[in-house]
């Protein structure tokens, strides 16, 4: 079985928490795109772990987790993210942890340049998390960046990691006026940081290829959203990676082998990180209430995340693209508190009623159109089966069923692994 599970928003739906508990069934749990610019939030009996680039299937023992080709690695991130979740009790070796020889390396100039060009935009910027996801994926597609494998060769890394250096330099010292990045810096944090990884750096593809033929059950996970998706979402405000899981054999390096079953992520209500339209947006007490409600801050930056009612438009495009068979909803315990849920059913656009996701001016001149749906006014974190939650919390499940056309298989009530309701 190939399963991806992925999000249908702007991302952070809880998808780190939904391939925590799922991965119980898998064999390897494969990330493949994205970098540290997100995290995924998991709370089991070890405690809460917050993890930006290790794939969430890491604090499962008998799980392999694989960090697929279509990835940039920041490798002091992963060293110290190792290390925290190693003082937790959590093992990681070469024996769990596979690094495809074909995933980039993400170097510090790239944070760097990341940095510079956020600051010469100054109010026109993106919202980048300034870790240098961007400049680095634009370099894979200039071919001019190191992969894993080229730890392996370190007499061949030393001469391209120069090469590299003298053709960066031209933009961050004659370009942007920095200061130049040094080689031997460079070359220096290679050491400390990536090279305690030359032990899981492996051919991916063909572990992954001998593990499908042997009928092991493999897990992709994806990073953010469909609306962060660099061809299908917000742009220019995405990710610089595929988050479709269309892409998901592809950047986890078994591109021959297709997709057994989608789940599709999605909050009970909307949340967005940094900038670009997110037309259901609410504003003032309304939006104070549901972002404290839900602790909505960003797991990889700590930013205060933008909220919303459910958005019926974005979900529906959401889960399309994605090609979700099954929807894992989450953070529905958070609207326990609500005597009426605003729930956005389409946008305004120049006076018109508009229901399919718009793209370009149009979703940013878009406005939403509100209903208010009964809550259900109790506490349903210890609800374990559909029967036992209240009525009112079943019709507004079912209302996303038919409003979205997909149907909702997971239902989580609560941050804990167990706070899970298999609806059928």
């Amino acid at each position: 079985m190939l399963t991806a599970i992925v999000g249908t928003n702007w991302g952070d739906e809880g998808k780190g928490r939904m391939v925590d508990l799922l991965s119980r069934d898998y064999d390897i749990v494969c990330r493949y795109q994205g970098g540290n610019n997100a995290g995924h939030t998991v709370i089991n009996e070890r405690g809460k772990f917050v993890l930006n680039l290790l794939p969430s299937g890491i604090l499962r023992d008998n799980t392999v987790c694989a960090m697929g080709l279509g990835m940039v690695v920041d490798c002091e991130h992963l060293f110290n993210e190792v290390a925290r979740i190693k003082e937790k009790g959590v093992l990681v070796s070469s024996d769990n942890l596979k690094i495809s020889d074909k995933a980039t390396i993400c170097m510090p100039y790239h944070k760097l340049l990341d940095c510079l060009e956020e600051d010469r935009l100054k109010d026109k910027k993106f919202g980048s998390t300034r870790r240098g996801i961007a400049p680095c994926y634009a370099d894979k597609y200039m071919k001019k960046t190191l992969r894993f494998g080229d730890l392996l060769h370190p007499e061949l890394l030393k001469q391209k990691l120069k090469d590299i250096a003298e053709w960066k330099n031209l933009v961050v010292e004659k370009g942007y006026g920095s200061q130049p990045v040094d080689y031997e810096k460079l070359f220096d944090w290679l050491n400390t940081y990536a090279m305690p990884f030359k032990d899981c750096v492996c051919d991916l593809s063909s572990y992954l290829e001998n593990a499908a033929k042997n009928g092991k059950n493999i897990m992709f996970e994806a990073q953010l959203g469909s609306l962060r998706d660099i061809d299908y979402g917000i742009f220019p405000y995405t990710s610089s990676s595929s988050t479709i899981a269309s892409y998901a054999p592809i950047g986890a390096g078994i591109p021959q082998y297709k997709i057994d079953k989608v789940i599709g992520v999605m909050k009970a209500y909307s949340s967005c990180v940094g900038e670009g339209p997110f037309t259901c947006e609410l504003f003032g007490e309304e939006g104070d209430k549901l972002r404290e409600a839900g602790g909505e801050y960003g797991a990889a930056t700590g930013r205060p995340r933008r909220v919303g009612g459910f958005d019926v438009v974005a979900s529906r495009y959401g889960a399309k693209v994605q090609g979700a068979d099954e929807i894992a909803l989450t953070k529905l315990d958070i609207l326990s508190s609500y005597e009426k849920i605003p729930v956005c059913v389409s946008y305004n656009v120049n006076g018109k009623t508009v229901e399919n996701f718009p793209i370009g001016e149009d979703l940013r001149i878009a406005t939403p159109n509100y209903i208010y749906l009964d809550g259900w006014k109790q506490d349903i974190s210890s609800c374990r089966k559909k029967e036992d939650l209240p009525k009112a919390a079943i019709e507004y499940v079912k209302f996303i069923e038919t409003a979205i056309g997909k149907p909702v298989k997971y239902l989580s009530v609560g941050a804990e692994r167990d706070c899970i309701i298999e609806m059928y």
